[in-house]
């Protein structure tokens, strides 16, 4: 059937018939319902029908094989089918153009659960009076009072047992104060 569309395509309308009045030969017209509807070729009448696809498909054209421009957003496709094939059930095809999108709507667009309104406002209540219990109030540091309220922390705090061999910790720095991520302790200028 391909090779009689192209063949139809190409031919020259002047050329295909001497007589201007004769009925064309490649022919698609719809019902009513704008979603069943006839193909003719030439004397033979092949059922067709207008589905939707699971997404939106684009078309490009070039002209110089290097730039693309985009000419459609193709979102149904027109079915061809023999005489004794059955009809879709369905509005929408369901496997798209190609390979990878079979049963896309189902693989990539999942449905949302259906959750408890009551049990949704419950987390949220709680979600909001955790966070409410956290927020602390950033206030901008001058350069001693983080020192003086570390070193504050430390004195009050109970100190730890010396070990045997008096031994710093492998992850402390001995002897160092603490550094602050700030511009003023990098080291690499």
């Amino acid at each position: 059937m391909r090779e009689r569309i192209e063949r139809l395509l190409n031919e020259d309308p002047s050329s295909s018939s001497s007589d201007p009045n004769s009925s064309p030969s490649l022919d698609l017209s719809f019902t009513d319902d704008g979603r069943t509807g006839t193909f003719v070729i030439g004397n033979e009448n092949f059922p067709a029908s207008l589905l939707d696809l699971p997404c939106v498909v684009e078309s490009y054209k070039t002209y110089d094989d290097s730039v693309l421009i985009k000419t459609a957003d193709v979102g149904q496709m027109i079915m061809v089918r023999e005489p004794d094939d059955p009809a879709p059930d369905a509005v929408e095809y369901r496997h798209g153009l190609t390979p990878p999108m079979r049963d896309a709507r189902k693989r990539r667009f999942r449905r949302e659960p259906d959750l408890n309104p009551e049990l949704v406002r419950r987390v949220e209540d709680d979600l909001l009076n955790i966070s409410a219990a956290h927020v602390e109030v950033a206030r901008p540091e001058k350069n001693g009072e983080r020192y003086a309220r570390d070193a504050n922390k430390k004195s009050s705090a109970p100190s730890p047992v010396a070990q045997p061999d008096d031994v710093p910790d492998a992850g402390t720095n001995a002897g160092e104060p603490d550094r602050s991520d700030s511009d003023d302790s990098d080291d690499s200028g």
